[in-house]
């Protein structure tokens, strides 16, 4: 006999542990201390003297020998130094995925599509005649066997190349992104932190596409007063410099990049907070930091050009409000002909996967 079972509503059965729940907290403060495992402890050491984070059965003590135990940190026998392992990494950025981009809906991985059909690697319930030089994988068997009885009958089946029937695929775009992170100076003046809310889209950025879109790429590339790349997983130990911004040194690496890149759906997703205000020439710096330095500009919007010459456009995060540097972003944006978007700490990420997804739908010429 099928019935129901009742039993007790119990609020705290599905509650997160104790464990989980400073996990989520010791993630976060890990982003704010650059990965250091020893400072997040002591914050969290902190917070829980404050607000009794834990109680009498579970310590941070407890909570420390459980992260060891969980390989999410590791201890240095020599001289009790903490470090974070991959495993925290990953961690650090799946919560910043979900902070983000938590309302996203589930699909199938790597799939930009377009709204064109042909020889692509997503099928759909379409068919056609079946056409020299198609993929054999795509050939509908059920419709091209029912079209050789109906064409030849039942008692001598004999199937030819006018039975066959394929399905029609939707073709499924490639997309190569670099994303520029501005690590100088001003982004920590002021009294404001810019670059953990920046770093933590760019993990959350990293993790999307990782996971969602394999096979997409994307390459990182800081710029202080020189530009480098780093990987994935220096994201969460990513630190401010006594640095200018070069822009132009970020740009031209990621056009380097993107030139290595061989499908044609190429972008930039720059994050800033201020003017381009130092060039490298030759051996020295060209700095200026008072006002627009119309050397500097010219060498900007000249490389500006250059990528709309490429069909690479610029989808600049402008995360600054004052006028005249909006006003820089404006011009070079027209200049690339790309996109700008003036967005504040709390939005950027919104705006970020609101842009990537929407890039999505289409390709990227």
């Amino acid at each position: 006999m099928l019935g129901y079972h009742f039993s007790k509503f119990d609020p705290d059965e599905n509650a997160k542990s104790p464990f989980a729940k400073l996990l989520d907290l010791f993630t976060e403060l890990l982003q704010y201390t650059n990965g250091d495992p020893s400072e997040a402890l002591h914050w969290l050491t902190q917070l829980d003297k404050q607000y009794k984070l834990t109680d009498k059965d579970y310590g941070i003590g407890d909570f420390i020998e459980d992260l060891k135990e969980n390989g999410y940190l590791k201890e240095n026998d020599r001289d009790g130094s903490f470090k974070i392992t991959p495993k925290t990494e990953q961690a650090i950025r799946k919560r910043s995925l979900d902070e983000i981009f938590g309302k996203m809906k589930k699909s199938k991985q790597g799939n930009h599509r377009t709204f064109k059909t042909g020889q692509g690697d997503e099928p759909n319930p379409e068919t056609r005649a079946y056409e020299f030089g198609d993929a054999p994988e795509t050939i509908d068997y059920t419709g091209s066997l029912k079209n050789a009885f109906i064409n030849r009958g039942i008692e001598s089946l004999n199937m030819h190349q006018d039975d066959l029937e394929i399905y029609e695929t939707d073709f499924k775009s490639q997309t190569s992104t670099v994303l520029m992170i501005d690590i100088s100076h001003s982004m920590i003046l002021y009294g404001e932190d810019r670059i953990t809310p920046a770093k933590k889209v760019a993990m959350a950025l990293s993790e999307l596409i990782t996971t969602r879109y394999p096979k997409d790429t994307l390459d990182i590339v800081v710029f202080g007063n020189d530009a480098w790349q780093i990987q994935m997983k220096d994201l969460p130990y990513l630190e401010v410099g006594p640095y200018h911004t070069n822009t132009v040194a970020g740009l031209e690496l990621a056009m380097e990049l993107l030139r290595r890149r061989k499908n044609p759906n190429k972008q930039i997703f720059m994050i800033t907070d201020g003017k381009p205000t130092c060039l490298k020439i030759g051996h020295k710096y060209y700095k200026n930091s008072f006002g627009i330095d119309s050397k500097i500009l010219n060498r900007t919007l000249n490389l500006a050009g250059q990528l709309r010459k490429l069909k690479i456009p610029v989808i600049t995060f402008m995360i600054a409000n004052d006028p005249y540097l909006q006003d820089f972003v404006k011009e070079f944006t027209e200049v690339n002909n790309g996109k700008a978007f003036y967005s504040s700490l709390d939005g950027l990420g919104n705006y970020i996967f609101e842009d990537y997804e929407r890039n999505k739908r289409k390709t990227v010429r």
